[in-house]
């Protein structure tokens, strides 16, 4: 059976139209912490501990860093040198990475709190002037994307400046965002007022993308954009598309942002449940746990009215998707692994691949020799 599964996963995609305690910040910490051996590297994965609840990933493109969040309160967001595998709490709140900008986020009333700060999606976009914005959805103490500034220092360490933030509406709770480079923010919501984890899994639209643009007070719906789960998002190189993944599909969906209520093409993820999606290297990686995992009992099911939490050990595929065939790659997937679940996001630095998880207190990473650059 398992042979069977893993044979599909290499298959994959038919195209388709239409809380733990948290270190203390500023905390360096490596991949081996003390004695603790439930740190200890395996036969496939070395770790990064101490980084609770990694679910989404950017890299800093031509450099060794690593920009994680923590979907926890007081997680917030940590800095992890790819050479030496060292971690720190990047966001600590102090006055010289907080760089208001009014103008900007006029409706933002202050910066997040270091100790309630809870991070789950990311998003890194270069700017014409060389440094980057940084786009973080939080959700300790307010439901909101935070933006800051990333600045790499003449030494090549990367430092942060919080700029302000866009408040979430009420009863709206974001899941990942991206960006258009004339600065309009998207944010998807996974389940809106309303609706539950059981009706997307059963295939009912629960969520839907919402986009703030320069200037507005508010985020505002994409008409068109309703879908079963609104995951994971990404926008083209050449802002005239986003591409979203529809959770309760198991498939990512690629709108035209001119027409996205009629224009869109999707691909359904045959063997797992893709999670976020980034841009890395040119490429759109897509990362997530196997759909139909033996070890529990097959596909996610709904029982009585409630979704399981997905709490038992599934594998993971990190898959390419070519956005204009809609079709998968396989880069590396893995058979359950009791030490790190609930992936969800992956980049590659250097042919190894670093993977997130929304469950898991450590960052992960493999060699990956074989992968095409």
């Amino acid at each position: 059976m398992r042979e069977l599964i893993w044979a599909v996963v290499a298959a994959l995609c038919t195209p388709a139209s239409g809380a733990a305690p948290v270190a203390d910040p500023g905390r360096s910490v490596g991949s081996r912490i003390g004695s603790d051996h439930t740190c200890d590297p395996t036969e496939e994965l070395r770790f990064i501990c101490g980084v609770e609840h990694p679910e989404d990933l950017a890299h800093i493109p031509g450099t060794p860093w690593l920009i994680a969040s923590g979907f926890s309160d007081g997680a917030g967001l940590k800095l992890i040198d790819t050479r030496t595998d060292a971690m720190q709490f990047w966001y600590t709140g102090a006055s010289d990475q907080r760089a208001p900008d009014k103008t900007e986020f006029p409706l933002c009333p202050s910066a997040p709190e270091a100790a309630l700060f809870n991070a789950q999606g990311i998003n890194l976009r270069k700017m014409a002037d060389g440094r980057y914005r940084l786009y973080v959805v939080n959700h300790g103490g307010r439901e909101s994307v935070e933006v800051f500034t990333v600045e790499l220092l003449r030494n090549g360490e990367p430092v942060l400046a919080w700029k302000g933030c866009v408040l979430m509406l009420p009863g709206m709770a974001a899941n990942s965002v991206a960006s258009f480079s004339d600065g309009t923010i998207l944010a998807s919501v996974l389940t809106r007022p309303g609706t539950t984890i059981a009706d997307f899994v059963e295939g009912r639209k629960t969520g839907a993308i919402y986009e703030w643009k320069p200037g507005s007070r508010s985020f505002a719906l994409i008409p068109g954009t309703e879908l079963p789960g609104n995951n994971g998002l990404e926008t083209s190189p050449d802002d005239r598309e986003f591409y979203v993944v529809a959770f309760g599909w198991h498939a990512v969906l690629a709108f035209s942002r001119a027409h996205p209520d009629r224009e869109f093409r999707k691909a359904i993820a045959a063997g797992f449940m893709p999670d976020n999606i980034h841009w890395d290297n040119g490429r759109l990686i897509a990362a997530g746990m196997t759909l139909d995992e033996p070890a529990c009992g097959g596909v996610r099911k709904v029982i009585d009215g409630k979704a399981d939490g997905m709490l038992c050990h599934r594998g993971y595929v990190v898959a390419e998707l070519e956005p204009h065939t809609m079709s998968f790659k396989v880069v590396a997937y893995a058979e359950p692994n009791p030490d790190f679940n609930g992936v969800s996001a992956a980049v590659v630095v250097d042919n190894e691949l670093w993977l997130g998880s929304y469950q898991a207190n450590r960052v992960a990473h493999r060699r990956l020799p074989g992968l095409p650059r």
